[in-house]
C-alpha cells in the first residue's frame, strides 16, 4: 500500500516550500478520496515502524542478540530504513 499510495500522492505534490502546503490543501480538498489516501499512506509509515520495533522487541525478549551476524544485519537493515 505504500508505493501505491506514495505513487498517487507524488502525482499530486509539489516540493516547492512556497506551494507544498498548497498542494497538501489540494490533494485533502479536490482530489478524489485523497483524504483517505493520505491518511492511509501515513498510518501504513506508522504501522511499518511499530512492526519494526515489535520485531526488535520480539528479538530482545528470545535472546537474538547472541547472534552477533544475524543481529547486526537487523541492525545495518534498521538503520537504512
Amino acid at each position: 500500500t505504500q508505493l501505491g499510495t506514495g505513487l498517487f500522492l507524488a502525482m499530486h505534490f509539489t516540493a516547492d516550500t512556497a506551494l507544498s502546503f498548497a498542494s497538501v490543501a489540494h490533494i485533502c480538498r479536490d482530489v478524489q478520496y485523497g483524504w483517505l489516501i493520505r491518511n492511509i499512506h501515513a498510518n501504513g509509515a506508522s504501522m511499518f515502524f511499530i512492526c519494526i520495533y515489535l520485531h526488535i522487541g520480539r528479538g530482545l525478549y528470545y535472546g537474538s542478540y547472541l547472534y552477533k551476524e544475524t543481529w547486526n544485519t537487523g541492525v545495518v537493515l534498521l538503520l537504512l530504513t
